[in-house]
């Protein structure tokens, strides 16, 4: 049975991102999923997804925003590969409901460049949208999007290049804790040893950690893309990501919406999505299909926001979001196993900390600590993950 130092089990974002910054530090590293990297089963696919630091969720997210962007600037350097776009990011809403509010509170506890705009400025600097006549927004030039897919092949490649041996096509079907401290893992071509486990799992968590018995709700989620009927007013490239922010919006109680710019030329489509409306499933039996009726529903929101959005639906994609019940991460020492660590939960808003996941977990695994994880904001031991 071979022996390495730690074994990442899940090479989606999370666990590319682990594997990549372990074998930076020198640590023999295997890494074993289920699937191809870049692959379309869980979370890391869709084309984009948003960054941004003026963050309403919680001010306690923007240091490690700061540490992401750090590490998504490296990940693009050393694997060569486009990952990360900055083309401004627009959160509108009603004064004091939490997407204007947070991200206004967010940028003035931490000094972050950003600009308050009213509805009519809204409407002058970005002509594509309408938002209601009292809405107000929350502009950060330091935001825009990252693309998911490149992201996990890169940080596979760059692991291996950095030594670490990778395995692909290769379930897990046990894993345990061993008398001495250490771990063993079982997959389907073999039985491997380690000194210390991390186990990213994603939407795959309540089948990988069911002795946690963790209270995450997997909703299947769908984003749309959907086309701009153009005009000389309001040409294609109005939508473009030279001229178009990513976006979040929501007035008047009528449910958050978020998207992106056309990324893909005039034929593309403009992407986007509900933040949160998803519906009850598991990683092993989400309906991939999307109806007519989430289309068409998904369409009434969005020319709410996009009065010019008449055109056909280009595509539409599901993914699967794994939520807590306070929508806050869970990263840390297995309860049962310190020699284990889990990382999972990222309540549809995690992409954007991959970097910095990624270098907690190779401080958790190598160190039994991290100086960037706070302190109980993502503790897999909180009151509400214990039913308390």
């Amino acid at each position: 049975m071979e022996h390495y130092d730690v074994i990442v089990l899940g090479l989606g974002s999370m666990g590319g991102a682990a594997a990549n910054t372990l074998a930076e530090r020198g640590a023999k590293v295997l890494g074993l999923e289920t699937f191809a990297p870049g692959h379309d089963q869980g979370a890391a696919h869709g084309g984009t997804r948003i960054i941004r630091q003026s963050y309403f969720e919680s001010p306690e997210y923007v240091p490690l925003l700061q540490r992401a962007y750090e590490g998504w600037r490296t990940l693009e350097a050393e694997s060569g590969r486009d990952i990360m776009e900055l083309c401004g990011g627009i959160y509108i809403g009603d004064p004091d409901d939490i997407t204007f509010r947070g991200s206004k509170e967010a940028s003035e506890l931490h000094n972050l460049p950003h600009e308050i705009l009213d509805a009519d400025e809204i409407r002058r600097r970005f002509p594509t949208m309408n938002p209601a006549d009292d809405a107000v927004a929350v502009y950060e030039a330091n935001a825009g999007y990252v693309r998911p897919e490149e992201t996990t092949i890169a940080n596979a490649e760059v692991a291996a290049k950095k030594g670490a041996t990778l395995r692909f096509h290769e379930p897990v079907t046990h894993w345990q804790a061993t008398p001495n401290g250490g771990v063993e893992v079982v997959t389907t071509q073999g039985t491997y040893g380690a000194d210390r486990l991390v186990i990213t799992p994603g939407p795959w968590a309540p089948q990988v950690l069911p002795e946690l018995n963790l209270p995450l709700s997997i909703d299947r989620m769908i984003f749309y893309w959907f086309s701009p009927e153009y005009s000389d007013a309001v040409p294609y490239e109005r939508y473009s990501d030279k001229q178009h922010p990513v976006y979040i919006e929501e007035t008047h109680g009528n449910q958050q919406i978020y998207g992106f710019p056309m990324t893909d030329g005039p034929a593309g489509g403009l992407k986007l999505g509900f933040f949160r409306k998803g519906s009850p499933t598991t990683a092993n039996t989400i309906d991939r299909n999307v109806y007519d009726h989430e289309i068409a529903e998904m369409r009434e929101r969005a020319l709410q926001l996009f009065p010019y959005l008449t055109g056909p639906v280009v595509q539409a994609k599901t993914c699967l979001y794994s939520v807590t019940p306070d929508e806050h991460f869970v990263i840390g020492a297995h309860p049962l196993h310190e020699q284990i660590q889990i990382a999972c939960g990222f309540s549809g808003h995690g992409f954007k900390f991959v970097p910095v996941v990624g270098e907690i977990l190779a401080d958790l695994a190598l160190d039994g600590r991290s100086a960037m994880l706070p302190p109980t904001l993502f503790d897999p031991t909180r009151a509400v993950l214990q039913g308390a």
